[in-house]
């Protein structure tokens, strides 16, 4: 099968979020914690530059019904609404990393901020509509992200596979 080579526009159209699942987590700014959840998701998000706020209501509905939360049996059959579970939304640019030339990876095709930052904001408010209690980072901050990843279990998702 041929790769599309047509460039970044072709290739990065899609919002990519990086589940984890979390017993707890929060994000600092320097030494001040600025979103802090208990037992949910932390999500890393990258916007592409195609996207839009139905793509983003797309996907916060996705997060939240993805059955990837233990039942009393240990099975993964529980939601993240069926848990009460909280999310920790980050923005992520670097998920857009594109690696394939040389040695430093160029992010040319991720969202402009402007684009990117309004997406985000709408994944937070698509979630909070869906009673899902959001933390989140600072757009466009040099934020750390501590989390204590329960599994571990870690789901990539894009929404080209909507």
């Amino acid at each position: 099968m041929r790769r599309n080579t047509a460039g970044p526009r072709h290739q990065n159209a899609d919002v990519r979020a990086l589940l984890q699942r979390t017993s707890g987590a929060r994000v600092r700014i320097g030494g001040e914690v600025v979103g802090e959840i208990e037992a949910g998701l932390v999500v890393l998000l990258g916007v592409g530059p195609d996207d839009d706020e139905a793509v983003a209501d797309a996907l916060a509905r996705r997060m939240t019904e993805l059955r990837i939360f233990d039942d009393a049996a240990g099975r993964t059959n529980l939601s993240l609404v069926d848990v009460g579970g909280a999310v920790l939304l980050v923005s992520q640019f670097t998920l857009y990393a594109d690696t394939r030339r040389g040695r430093r990876p160029g992010f040319t095709g991720a969202a402009a901020p402007e684009l990117a930052e309004r997406l985000y904001l709408r994944v937070a408010a698509a979630l909070r509509a869906l009673d899902i209690e959001v933390a989140t980072g600072r757009f466009g901050e040099v934020m750390a992200v501590e989390l204590v990843n329960d599994g571990p279990f870690t789901i990539w998702l894009d929404t080209a596979e909507r």
